[in-house]
């Protein structure tokens, strides 16, 4: 039919390769290279910002920024966990490339390949002044820290907050204990109770355990006080703060009302935290900085109330099979994700785009923005997406792989496919729910098939007989050959998963738990000496 005509071609037109689409634009001329803050929000809900989820009343800040800049309301992170989207936003690559396919542990002796390059370190070279705030979780020994990987500063925790005991553990499902006093541990499932997590600045543990109801306070003041310095330099500068909200445990400033109220308490506090670092990134002059907020993945389900909002995308298919639609998983909950960028006089005020985009963007991005060139004999998975920041274009890509992060398959592997509003399915469930379940884990061969334009809650895949699936299948098919052959030619990267207890971050190995106020003493010096990260 006309209809099924039109379909064919196209989805045939979707396949041209984008590096022809990014061509056809002309830059645009930047007087000076311009000041760069990334936030990074931790297991946040697309439905967590009140500007795309009229339910969500705690984020004034956030809303006031979506209507001075543009919001992106099909914007995914790279993978749904921590590790793999933090590796795919700093490299452009996604975790078959860059070797990150699953999360570090505290006793990891590896981290982000060494011969993977930052987008840190590509800036740094470029004559920016770097400097990252919050969460690392890409290996915290020897090369893998942070001040070896681009960064000229640090402040913040080697993994999530939930890795380590403290004094307040917070909410958490299940409760957590405080960290021990006494030599007598208390073993717990899904608790860390044998070390207590570490707070660095640079190489230096500086608090272990760390106070959790200060640290977004700390975020705060630590990440002024590198822009200020920064500017104060005279060189244009790269921040990269990664927050500890909305990942469990939740520290709310005041304490709250049971149920909803913890979680809406910690959103109100993560919502006042950015809206003090743009009040501070304007105090520079309005027009010299681009703010990019977004997240690392969905909500953790399984943490019930304690999660965030998934906004509409709840993967209604999975949920009446039992299991999680969110993080870890390739369904719109796991890597949908708020994102905002703004940029006074550049990028458009009140804008929303359907763009399909990514975290893979903002490496590629930044770097055009900066006039600094992509590493060479290396394939990215990002698009320099400039056009459609200035709202020049409103065209992403064509084609969007969602990585297995922890739910049904391999690690890493792709296991879903976005071809313009169609979404391809290869391996559902193995995530955990609220109510404890997993749902099973199935192959999908042929894959189910969704349309999203229609069928925005993934609820009813397409019927394989239907004309509708018949002519998408060969395009989506070609598409992931496609995909799969070329990573298979590129140049990927193999990370190391080995551990060692000797990696475990501790300021002091006599006391139960590594206890520390960010000095040891050493019986043959006489002094107190800092304890590095080495």
């Amino acid at each position: 039919t006309g209809t099924m005509r039109t379909l064919s071609l196209s989805l045939r037109a979707v396949l041209v390769p984008t590096l022809v689409l990014v061509a056809l634009w002309v830059p645009c001329v930047v007087s000076r290279q311009p000041n760069f803050i990334v936030i990074l929000a931790d297991d946040v809900g697309w439905g967590d910002l009140g500007a795309n989820w009229a339910e969500t009343k705690e984020t004034p800040h956030l809303d006031q920024l979506a209507a001075e800049g543009t919001r992106f309301v099909d914007f995914h992170s790279a993978a749904s966990t921590c590790s793999p989207s933090r590796a795919s936003l700093l490299t452009g690559r996604l975790g078959l490339r860059n070797g990150v396919t699953h999360n570090f542990a505290i006793s990891s002796l590896g981290g982000l390949p060494l011969n993977e390059t930052t987008l840190a370190e590509l800036l740094q070279g470029a004559g920016y002044s770097t400097g990252a705030v919050g969460k690392w979780h890409l290996g915290h020994h020897g090369q893998h820290h942070p001040n070896s990987r681009g960064f000229d500063y640090y402040f913040g925790i080697p993994y999530s907050h939930d890795m380590g005991c403290t004094d307040s553990p917070g909410y958490n499902l299940p409760p957590c204990p405080p960290c021990p006093r006494h030599s007598t541990r208390v073993a717990r499932k899904d608790c860390y109770t044998e070390v207590a997590l570490p707070l660095y600045q640079n190489l230096t543990i500086v608090q272990q355990p760390v106070e959790l109801g200060s640290l977004a306070r700390r975020y705060a003041e630590e990440a002024a006080r590198f822009i200020h310095r920064a500017s104060d330099s005279g060189r244009p500068f790269f921040l990269y703060l990664a927050l500890a909200h909305m990942h469990v445990p939740l520290t709310p400033p005041v304490p709250p009302a049971p149920g909803r109220g913890v979680y809406g308490a910690s959103l109100g506090e993560m919502d006042a935290l950015v809206g003090r670092i743009k009040e501070v990134a304007d105090s520079l002059g309005k027009g010299s900085t681009l703010l990019w907020f977004t997240g690392d993945n969905g909500p953790w389900a399984q943490k019930c109330e304690l999660a965030g909002r998934l906004g509409p995308f709840v993967g209604a298919w999975q949920r009446q099979r039992g299991g999680s639609s969110a993080k870890q998983t390739t369904w719109e909950g796991g890597h949908r994700v708020p994102a905002l960028v703004y940029w006074p006089g550049r990028v458009p005020a009140g804008r929303t785009s359907h763009a399909l985009l990514s975290t893979l963007d903002i490496f590629p991005t930044l770097l055009a923005l900066a006039g600094a060139a992509l590493p060479p004999n290396r394939h990215f998975d990002g698009l320099d997406v400039s056009p459609v920041l200035f709202g020049w274009s409103d065209v992403g890509h064509k084609v969007l792989l969602h990585p297995n992060s922890g739910a049904g398959g391999t690690a890493g592997a792709v296991e879903a496919l976005r071809l313009a509003q169609y979404k391809a399915f290869y391996t559902t469930g193995g995530a955990m729910a609220c109510d404890g379940s997993t749902g099973p884990e199935e192959r999908h061969q042929p894959p189910l098939i969704f349309n999203l334009d229609r069928d925005i809650q993934e609820q009813e895949p397409l019927d394989v007989a239907s004309r509708e699936y018949q002519a998408v299948l060969p395009a989506i098919s070609r598409a992931y050959a496609q995909a799969l052959q070329d990573i298979a030619a590129d140049n990927v990267s193999v990370a190391d998963y080995s551990q060692d207890p000797a990696a475990i971050p501790c300021c002091n190995l006599q006391h139960v738990g590594c206890r520390c106020h960010g000095v040891t003493q050493d019986p043959h010096v006489g002094s107190r000496t800092p304890r590095l990260c080495l």
